[in-house]
């Protein structure tokens, strides 16, 4: 995965100016008036011979309801986190202003890698402001003038070791596995091979409880716990029956964000600690009930997710939680909204020194390690399909109706779909989505990652018995006009 620059500030700084020329395309809208953007929008930057991904947010304000405002900032809190960097930009001219400050002090509180910069530093009216940007306790600021590209080679030199950094570590990109159409259509339910272990790795933040909730499982103090953040320094893989379920458990090293691992040694161990994602096939992220959800929590079940694992959330130290309802809710709320992808996977509450929740830890790593295998008929998934575009027919681009002929299941684990389509490269995202949401609600895969592929050509399995998708949709259609 490239890294990520998130670019930072309250409304009317320049943020979008700088995005369109990191972008080289006048890609997000600039105007004088503040508050034009309001979604967040990514792009690929060039910045000299560095590439990057870059995102433009809305100007942070200090709304947190459910107003406009107030989504507009969860959204922008949303790229904070997720990104590697963030480049908080204020007006030189302006001067700083009561929210630059409050923003200031609201990233130094975040783990979170920050940036300054100075902006519309044009002219000696801007003198004064670049001074006062020391103020904030942020570094050095850079001097730029987004609108005629000046201090461009600044930002360049402190994103340089930055990236650099990113890629050493390990290259996080995507790796989609070749689609093998050699199944047993007809074939449903899970396939778990039986006796073998199931395969689980415990990751998270430095001091979540990795190792102490390994030892839980364990019934023994197998591995080496204590206060102390960073203990464990390789994977430790771990045979062992759990409530009569064979598993191997990898207690891996706590992943800290990228631009604090500096020492060799911990760059071998988380590099180890992703690579120990990548063998499981349950990913259990362990969050501390105390501060859940920072940055890199969300970066690895989003690592998980992309490398196609079944993901269980445990939040640990639940019994040190007094208000807890509330807090669940809390929880729930904020994963189903910073990770949508994962919406509806399993989170369980548990305390790792005292034991208490490890049967429903159990319960649900077993559960989604059988949905991840499962595998749906082609019949039922043609019948499901022929519904799906009765009810929501695909767009006509340019006024060519785009026919889904024909839809199986390739692969499991994770579950895999192939849709044969009259123009596949023609199917918006949006409605590919639209097909994985339903998939994941209709067939009970929550939290699951489902891929699904477009596929031209007619179909390869019009000789065998099969549902007429074309018949079935005028079907279910004149039923609902009668």
């Amino acid at each position: 995965m490239s890294f990520t620059l998130a670019i930072i500030g309250r409304p009317n700084v320049g943020k979008s100016t700088l995005f369109n020329r990191l972008v080289g395309r006048r890609l997000a809208l600039v105007d004088d008036q503040p508050g034009v953007t309001r979604d967040l929008r990514e792009g690929d930057a060039r910045l000299g011979a560095l590439r990057f991904q870059v995102i433009d947010t809305a100007g942070l304000e200090e709304a947190t309801d459910a107003s406009l405002q107030g989504r507009m900032r969860a959204l922008t809190e949303r790229a904070m986190v997720m990104a590697d960097a963030c480049l908080f930009l204020v007006d030189a001219r302006t001067g700083l202003t009561p929210l630059d400050r409050t923003l200031a002090e609201m990233m130094r509180k975040r783990d979170i890698k920050v940036i300054l910069a100075a902006n519309k530093v044009e002219g000696r009216a801007a003198e004064g402001g670049m001074l006062e940007a020391y103020e904030l306790g942020l570094g050095e600021p850079i001097a730029m003038s987004a609108e005629h590209g000046a201090g461009l080679g600044e930002l360049e030199q402190v994103l340089e070791p930055l990236i650099r950094a990113h890629q050493d570590i390990d290259n996080l990109a995507e790796r989609i596995e070749p689609i093998d159409d050699s199944v047993d259509e007809e074939g449903e339910g899970a396939e778990i091979p039986e006796g073998r272990p199931i395969q689980i790795a415990v990751v998270g933040r430095p001091n979540a409880g990795k190792s102490t909730l390994v030892n839980a499982i364990l019934g023994e103090d197998r591995l080496l716990t204590g206060p102390e953040a960073g203990i464990t320094r390789d994977a430790i893989a771990v045979r062992t029956e759990w409530m009569g379920t064979p598993f191997r458990i990898f207690d891996t090293a706590g992943i800290r964000k990228k631009a604090k691992v500096q020492e060799k040694l911990e760059k071998l161990s988380v590099a180890d600690g992703l690579r120990a994602v990548r063998f499981a096939e349950v990913v259990v992220v362990l969050l501390d009930v105390q501060i859940p959800f920072e940055s890199q929590d969300l970066r690895i079940a989003d690592l998980a997710e992309r490398e196609g694992r079944a993901v269980v959330v445990a939040v640990n130290k639940w019994d040190l939680e007094d208000e807890k309802p509330q807090k669940l809710n809390e929880l729930r709320e904020a994963f189903g909204r910073l990770l949508p992808q994962l919406r509806g996977a399993p989170m369980v509450m548990i305390s790792a020194l005292t034991g208490k929740g490890l049967d429903r830890l159990h319960n649900a790593i077993v559960k989604a390690y059988g949905t991840w295998n499962s595998r749906i008929s082609t019949a039922r998934l043609n019948r499901w399909l022929a519904t799906q575009i009765a009810d929501h027919p695909p767009p006509a681009p340019g006024g060519r109706r785009i026919r889904l002929r024909y839809m199986t299941q390739v692969k499991t684990r994770p579950p895999t779909f192939v849709v044969f389509a009259s123009i596949p490269d023609a199917v918006p995202e949006d409605y590919k989505r639209f097909l994985v949401n339903g998939l994941r609600r209709d067939f009970d895969m929550p939290g699951t990652p489902i891929r699904l592929f477009l596929r031209g050509g007619e179909n390869p399995y019009k000789d065998r018995k099969k549902v007429n998708i074309t018949s079935l949709t005028k079907h279910r259609t004149k039923r609902g006009k009668a």
